[in-house]
């Protein structure tokens, strides 16, 4: 760690913020070579979907993917920069970021060479994802103190369940589905990334109380080492706030599925290794939305022939109401912030 070898203490909360930091200026300076070498090598851009709304063909056509690079690269760098890697706690998020990261890049590469919206085949993915996801949460259940290893914490309410061997079905289907609810929702500008800032700002948060005896005040679960989160976290909202000003309406540059499958599941990793699955349902409740709605309109079509809504994901379904772009990234980003509100509300003793 970089701190260390000059020698230096410093705690956890000045190392998140030297992460974040470092992260966003990194990503601002690097973004438009970056933007213009994707541009050199993508000479239509990413393919967009026929069958999405049609202002997409319009407005998006040529625009650079595999943005996701940027975010996770430089995150990348500032965790080796800040965060202690003497925990194993960092080095599972480092490898979930190069895993994923790296399935979503060949699925973008494929899309981009061969021109198509459809690259690797979904069981492709789902078994990368899943069989990551398992190895990943076999580890930090190993990783974490016998006394909270399967527990399933319940907020509001104070209940702490024992999930015994069910729990790393649960820990694997809550990393790869939260994968695949990030990548569903990042089909407008900003969106998944606006998002993401909101969600890994909360998670940075919560993860200094869990990792430090102060979790008790809190009535949380104890989980020691675990406030080195704090830093991956800032990490990322540092890259996800530095990619908005190339991202945000009208994008310069997609994340593509390098981007969001590999934020997805380190939300969700963060999410099992503070054992806070149920926030982050809360708080990625747009997450949830998202994949809801696919769920529901293919069931519904197959039941009836006919949609549920217009279009989805859901973000789609607002569009072809007739609101702008811009309208519907607003909202979900501010449904996002209420919702953080509401994780928040988890830390008050009623």
């Amino acid at each position: 760690m970089l701190l260390s070898a000059l020698g230096l203490q410093a705690n956890v909360i000045i190392r998140a913020l030297g992460a974040l930091l470092s992260s966003l200026i990194l990503v601002l300076i690097l973004g438009k070579p970056v933007i213009s070498l994707l541009h050199k090598h993508q000479h239509h851009g990413q393919p967009i979907r026929t069958d999405g709304p049609q202002s997409h063909l319009q407005t998006k056509q040529g625009t650079p993917t595999m943005g996701g690079i940027l975010i996770l690269g430089t995150a990348i760098f500032s965790t080796l920069c800040f965060a202690n890697t003497s925990y194993h706690f960092v080095w599972i998020s480092l490898i979930v970021m190069f895993i994923y990261g790296l399935t979503g890049f060949i699925d973008d590469y494929i899309k981009v060479t061969k021109e198509t919206p459809n690259a690797l085949t979904a069981k492709a993915k789902l078994f990368i994802q899943f069989m990551t996801a398992v190895i990943v949460a076999t580890v930090i259940t190993a990783a974490t103190p016998t006394a909270s290893s399967n527990i399933l914490y319940i907020p509001y309410l104070r209940i702490i369940l024992n999930l015994s061997w069910l729990y790393i079905p649960f820990a694997v289907i809550v990393i790869s589905g939260t994968s695949n609810a990030v990548n569903l929702t990042d089909g407008l500008d900003g969106l998944a990334s606006g998002l993401l800032v909101l969600a890994f700002a909360f998670f940075a948060v919560i993860a200094y109380i869990v990792g430090t005896p102060i979790a008790t005040n809190f009535i949380f679960p104890y989980i020691p080492r675990s406030a080195e989160m704090a830093v991956v976290c800032a990490a990322i909202v540092g890259s996800c706030l530095g990619f908005l000003h190339f991202n945000a309406p009208k994008a310069k540059v997609f994340m593509g599925d390098t981007g969001s499958l590999a934020l997805g599941a380190l939300l969700g990793t963060v999410a099992i290794t503070l054992k806070q699955e149920i926030l982050l349902a809360i708080v990625g409740c747009v997450f949830v939305a998202e994949t809801l709605s696919v769920m529901i309109q293919v069931f519904w079509y197959k039941k009836t022939g006919k949609r549920f809504f217009k279009m989805a994901p859901i973000h789609h379904h607002f569009e072809q109401l007739g609101w702008t772009e811009r309208k519907v990234v607003l909202r979900f980003w501010l449904i996002g912030f209420i919702a953080s509100f509401i994780g928040f509300l988890s830390l008050i003793k009623f």
